[in-house]
């Protein structure tokens, strides 16, 4: 689908540049994206039901020894992990209706927020892998996700990765974002100006400013 001033999508119109274009834009959907929790949430779940035979023998005797003031806070504590596997999937929640993913001829785009909306923006010449997933509940659901890397890192050195959860039609949005940011990259690495005659470059509507 082709955007123009009349039908550009809202979700991003408020950090598009005066010449930029989206040529796809998209929302995750709602289990898919739910699931993304479901790993920490069971970690935690885990962590409180080893957590509460403890807080049934510790209470016990606490009882005996007049320890409770000191217990609820320390298992209040101690029952972290919990309390941030539930808070994620909750924050899921909040979240989803506002996420919504684009790219354009520049960049690719990731909405997001609740109480606030926040975008991020990743330019092509970033990016250096795009790949196309579809596990078996996507599968069920004919949808699909699509992860990207642009070199970022955690502390711990493990890459980090931006995606695009749940999407309709993940092997063509796959296959379009992978033709756009290879003929954008190389439209910036060798200008249309700039190329001899012998090189004329990929033929894309991806034109430079000016051009």
């Amino acid at each position: 689908m082709k955007f123009t001033t009349e039908n550009l999508p809202p979700q991003f119109g408020a950090v598009l540049d005066p010449d930029e274009k989206i040529i796809w834009v998209g929302n995750p959907s709602l289990v898919p994206f739910l699931i993304t929790g479901v790993p920490f949430l069971i970690v935690g779940l885990i962590w409180g039901f080893i957590d509460l035979n403890f807080i049934k023998g510790a209470f016990s005797a606490g009882h005996r020894g007049g320890m409770d003031g000191f217990l609820i806070p320390f298992f209040a504590l101690h029952l972290f992990p919990l309390w941030l596997g539930v808070g994620n999937m909750l924050r899921l929640c909040l979240v989803f209706g506002n996420t919504c993913y684009a790219f354009t001829n520049k960049r690719v785009m990731l909405r997001t927020g609740f109480f606030g909306i926040s975008f991020k923006s990743i330019d092509f010449d970033r990016i250096q892998e795009i790949d196309v997933t579809v596990n078996p509940i996507e599968n069920l659901l004919g949808v699909g996700s699509i992860k990207m890397f642009s070199g970022a890192t955690g502390n711990n050195g493990v890459r980090s990765f931006d995606y695009f959860i749940g999407i309709v039609n993940p092997y063509e949005v796959y296959k379009q974002l992978k033709t756009v940011s290879v003929d954008v990259k190389t439209d910036w690495n060798y200008p249309n100006a700039l190329r001899p005659s012998e090189n004329k470059g990929y033929n894309t509507e991806y034109k430079q400013r000016g051009d």
